[in-house]
């Protein structure tokens, strides 16, 4: 073959290699796992399933999606599996801000920084929560009662964002009060309603059917403003009409929870790329922004640097308050 020919063949292969659409973006080519760090019931086990039940429905991807809950060492179970699954792209962890704070007050077998991280979803508000039937109508009121005695508060795992919570209430207040940390907040709240609790400080999803129940009711929501309305819970209230904590004379005025997503470390950037935009479509559903009003969180999506950035700032807040209470890991 002449040099005359062999420019020619390889001219039209160029021009056909431009004219041919790129590689596909990876694609799971198999079932896929969501990893919730908490027991059932719970706002991390709710958001799981949550967007779980929006892929399915929309048909986002064509695997079946399965929930499973390792919520065992104050969630370090579920991150512990996500850092032995590295390079695996079909486990989806679920989880909170406990995956960078856990490392700091407790002797885990991981740290956030063996997981890709995918994204935050939302913020998550907290109330103080007591039994229906509480004689107190204020935080003020509480925090007078837990002053003559020491007051169970229940909560979502030990060393958390609940339990840290707890302290700065005590702080804020200047009571005393015994944490009780349980599996999830929905057990929190079954303790509540048994009597075996004082309070909880539950997320607005995890108390839900209780306040509509009638069993238990918020004080107080740690919120510079009130909650957006919504529609009713219960037959004359909703979020937006629990006062504020500062309102009722605790003074903590912002306290909330980012709902986080992971993926095991060593995988691809296109395998995280592809639930990050898997994540933004869940997002953009209807079905999210119901999800969003009933749980009466703050829709938001931090990924890449933004992420990375809230992650740091997050860990110099904790660091002061874990450092109050003595439980840095030396």
């Amino acid at each position: 073959m002449g040099r005359t020919s062999i420019f020619m063949l390889s001219a039209a292969a160029t021009m056909l290699a431009g004219t041919m659409p790129a590689l596909s973006a990876w694609q799971p080519q198999k079932p896929i796992e969501f990893v919730a760090t908490a027991g059932p019931g719970g706002g991390t086990d709710n958001l799981a399933r949550a967007v779980q039940n929006i892929i399915t429905k929309h048909k986002l991807t064509e695997q079946p999606i399965v929930v499973v809950n390792k919520g065992g060492g104050s969630g370090a179970e579920g991150y512990v599996y996500g850092k032995a699954s590295a390079g695996d792209p079909y486990k989806v962890i679920f989880g909170t801000s406990n995956a960078w704070q856990q490392p700091l007050v407790s002797k885990v077998a991981f740290n956030y920084t063996d997981l890709t991280p995918v994204a935050a979803m939302a913020q998550d508000e907290f109330l103080l929560w007591v039994k229906q039937d509480a004689p107190y109508k204020t935080a003020g009121d509480y925090l007078k009662a837990a002053g003559s005695g020491e007051f169970k508060m229940g909560g979502a795992q030990s060393k958390d964002t609940d339990e840290v919570l707890t302290r700065m209430i005590e702080k804020a207040g200047k009571v005393k009060l015994t944490y009780i940390p349980f599996k999830s907040g929905a057990e929190t709240a079954v303790q509540l309603a048994g009597g075996h609790l004082d309070s909880h400080v539950n997320n607005p999803s995890e108390s839900l059917g209780q306040w509509r129940g009638g069993t238990q009711r918020p004080l107080c929501v740690f919120s510079p403003k009130r909650l957006p309305q919504g529609a009713k819970v219960t037959a004359t209230e909703g979020w937006g009409d629990v006062p504020t904590c500062v309102e009722q004379g605790l003074d903590i005025k912002q306290y909330e929870q980012p709902r986080t997503v992971w993926l095991p470390g060593k995988v691809t950037p296109d395998q995280a790329a592809f639930y990050v935009d898997l994540m933004k479509k869940v997002q953009a559903t209807p079905e999210w922004k119901d999800y969003i009003e009933k749980t009466s969180q703050v829709d938001t999506f931090l990924t890449g640097v933004e992420f990375d950035k809230f992650i740091k700032q997050d860990l110099e807040h904790v660091k002061q308050v874990a450092g109050e209470q003595g439980w840095l890991v030396k």
